[in-house]
């Protein structure tokens, strides 16, 4: 559920016409309903009561400071990827202690700052990674709390590129070596094994592949007590899916997808949800710039890009597309909608039946809270969108439309000397 609704058909981010908006802050425009992002982080705290779990929000899905502080506020943790996402994190005054750092490639300057900061703990993905967390912490003098993620080799039926529980996913350790990585961790020095992790992909739709992993991480923890090694965390990852066309089980059965196996087991789950809170909470509002017939083609051409929203180019994603200004009884028309990027692979639909549009017309794409602006990027020398929060019937700009000046910020113009092969 979500808060973008017509009312006198006119599509509104809760109490805020998204046409006002428009024309007050310009677009494109990525707007979000702070409404939705605390429904969504209730349901699913409330999915899983009863049971010992801190929720840590994968912020690499939207990491504006404001969405972090929102939800900070409400008790959540953080999911993290890079020093920069620590860095969000501690910004806005976010509890290091609910901080896991998960990813395959963290440089020693990333694991140092992560071990000053005190977060709960660090998801290694390899033995050289293991042996590199146990040389920083040595070098700080401090015990570095670790959890090794599996890869538990199964198929979650989702995209290959958000696919990351099979056998040759560069993620996690394998799932029949978990036993010898463990039984290594043990002879490397100043670290404490402090958990077991695993992620099996995102935007998945049915819970048989959540269920089957838990069972399979279920064994693991057995077989580690059998060794002797105690562990304090199961981190079980995230990727329940948004409705973008297919409809997503609820988080009540994801919940008890994951908890059936894990019921006894005695350890505090960390589950790390991204798109399933910001997903359906943003929208990219867009201009029509042109309606372009060919003797083949229709394309409705917009100002926003695949520079500000790639998920249709890169994962071949369905956003719906929604007319701010609905008109009621008007005809259809199938069209590709397009950006201005000089790229045949700048396209949000092809051959989608829209409402018949024109120029200065402004359109929605929906569910484009989760890596949206996030992977927005300047190519074209294009600046990148700005961001805003409504908040019932009052909004905030969280981050300003980016100029020339920003595109540049950091390049010199140097003038070069003729060589020997001018």
């Amino acid at each position: 559920m979500n808060y973008f609704t017509y009312k006198d058909n006119r599509l509104f981010a809760e109490d805020v016409a998204t046409d006002q908006l428009a024309e007050a802050l310009g677009t494109p425009l990525y707007v979000y309903s702070a409404r939705t992002l605390r429904r969504h982080f209730r349901v699913l705290s409330d999915a899983f009561k009863g049971s010992d779990t801190l929720i840590c929000f994968a912020m690499k899905a939207l990491s504006n400071l404001s969405v972090l502080k929102l939800f900070g506020d409400m008790g959540a943790g953080f999911d993290i990827v890079s020093v920069g996402e620590l860095m969000r994190c501690l910004r806005v005054g976010a509890d290091a202690h609910k901080i896991v750092f998960s990813g395959v490639g963290k440089t020693d300057a990333e694991i140092e700052a992560a071990l000053k900061a005190g977060i709960l703990m660090i998801n290694v993905e390899s033995r050289p990674e293991l042996h590199r967390v146990s040389e920083v912490a040595r070098r700080l003098g401090v015990q570095a709390p670790v959890s090794l993620r599996v890869n538990p080799d199964l198929d979650p039926g989702t995209h290959p590129h958000i696919s990351t529980g099979h056998r040759d996913s560069k993620f996690g350790v394998p799932f029949a070596q978990v036993g010898e990585y463990y039984a290594e961790a043990r002879t490397l020095p100043n670290l404490e094994l402090a958990g077991l992790s695993t992620h099996i992909g995102s935007q998945i739709t049915e819970t048989g592949p959540f269920n089957e992993a838990a069972q399979k991480v279920a064994r693991i923890v057995s077989a580690l007590r059998a060794d002797g090694i105690g562990l304090k965390y199961l981190d079980l990852g995230g990727g329940l899916g948004i409705p973008y066309q297919e409809e997503p089980p609820p988080p009540s059965e994801y919940a008890a997808a994951l908890l059936g196996p894990l019921r006894s087991i005695g350890l505090k789950f960390i589950i790390e949800p991204g798109r399933v809170l910001v997903g359906n909470a943003g929208i990219l509002v867009t201009r029509v710039l042109y309606v372009k017939e060919t003797d083949v083609k229709r394309f409705v051409v917009v100002d926003g890009a695949m520079n500000d929203l790639i998920r249709p180019v890169l994962y071949e994603a369905f956003h719906e597309i929604r007319p701010v200004l609905r008109r009621s009884g008007g005809p259809t028309v199938t069209a590709d909608v397009v950006g201005p990027v000089c790229e045949s692979g700048d396209f949000f639909a092809r051959e989608r039946d829209l409402p018949q549009v024109q120029r200065g017309d402004l359109l929605a794409l929906m569910s484009a809270g989760a890596y949206g602006f996030v992977m927005a990027s300047n190519y074209n020398s294009r600046p990148r969108a700005a961001e805003v929060i409504v908040n019932g019937a009052e909004y905030q700009v969280v981050r300003e439309r980016e100029t020339f000046e920003d595109l540049i910020r950091g390049e010199k113009i140097v003038t070069l000397k003729g060589g020997p092969d001018a």
